[in-house]
């Protein structure tokens, strides 16, 4: 098949194909297409153009790019673009050779999440026993957050609970997380404590809100909203007032970061990975592994504050 006569025609045939054959995104058609016109000035400025760019080329571009002061995920971002038109063209036979297969990208900085020590997560709990405008919202806000805590549950998985799956004071709940996959997660007994506490004033409130001819909800945490349950929003606000209630940098706190505190707190306690793996319904040990590292990190803080060698260390310097 003959090439497209211009550098233009190129990028519009391949955004039209990204858009028919995979259904891409808006967004993502336009990130590439940016992407691909400033690579593409990039190669008019060099006499150069799709047609005869070299791997050498595409290695130069990307060290321009270093230069520039482009972060290492908008480096990636550009290289993904570059190599998916190179492949499209390589496949559809404007190119006899594909001169971006073999080129590696910086790929994505791996970020150690936030997480928080025990000390934090206690004061975040307290703040919710006392945060609230009626007994029944300090309820609530109790049991949310000491069942996130318990069981290191995504956001979208707690507040989307069906109440069935709290009935019988249960030791353990049912999951439904990503994809479909259900999983079982173990309570606390300071949150089987929260969450039967918390039924009792929830089974009151929609006794009179059925009384009065509404329905009955099927969420362990009702909403009159749309989705009918307390949303992941209204959540990351709770979460941000009980960090400053608590004295809690809010900064640090959010919904997840609960979720990193679970698994690290495990695995300073000898939890293996995985069973972290299993109780956080990660597809892949290797996303786990992240809290080795985050544990490690925490630990040679812990020295270096508080070993008496490293102190004369510093006072030597």
């Amino acid at each position: 098949m003959t090439a497209p006569a211009t550098q233009e025609l190129w990028i519009s045939t391949f955004l039209q194909a990204q858009a028919a054959e995979l259904g891409a995104a808006t967004n993502t058609l336009l990130a590439y297409g940016r992407d691909l016109k400033e690579f593409s000035s990039w190669l008019d400025r060099r006499k150069a153009d799709f047609s005869n760019t070299q791997r050498k080329q595409i290695e130069q571009y990307l060290i321009d790019c270093d230069a520039q002061g482009l972060s290492r995920s908008t480096r990636a971002r550009r290289l993904s673009a570059i190599k998916q038109l190179f492949r499209f063209a390589f496949e559809e036979g404007w190119l006899e050779t594909n001169p971006a297969i073999q080129i590696k990208g910086p790929g994505r900085q791996k970020r150690l999440p936030k997480t928080l020590d025990v000390a934090e997560v206690d004061r975040l709990l307290e703040a919710a026993r006392r945060t609230g405008r009626k007994e029944a919202d300090r309820i609530r806000n109790t049991c949310l957050m000491e069942v996130l805590y318990a069981t290191g549950m995504r956001v979208t998985e707690l507040v989307s609970l069906p109440v069935s799956s709290a009935r019988g004071d249960p030791r353990m709940l049912l999951v439904m997380g990503k994809g479909g996959k259900e999983r079982m997660v173990p309570l606390s007994p300071p949150a089987r404590d929260a969450l039967a506490a918390w039924l009792l004033v929830r089974d009151e409130t929609e006794d009179k809100q059925v009384a009065d001819g509404r329905q009955r909800s099927k969420f362990l945490f009702p909403s009159r909203g749309k989705s009918g349950h307390l949303t992941r929003h209204r959540f990351f606000l709770l979460v941000k007032e009980l960090a400053v209630e608590g004295g809690v940098s809010p900064e640090k706190v959010t919904p997840h970061t609960l979720r990193h505190a679970f698994a690290t707190h495990l695995l300073a306690n000898g939890a293996d990975l995985r069973s972290i793996q299993t109780l956080l319904g990660h597809a892949d040990v290797a996303t786990t592994e992240i809290y080795t590292h985050v544990l490690d990190e925490r630990l040679s803080e812990l020295v270096l504050q508080h070993h008496p060698l490293a102190k004369d260390s510093d006072d030597a310097g």
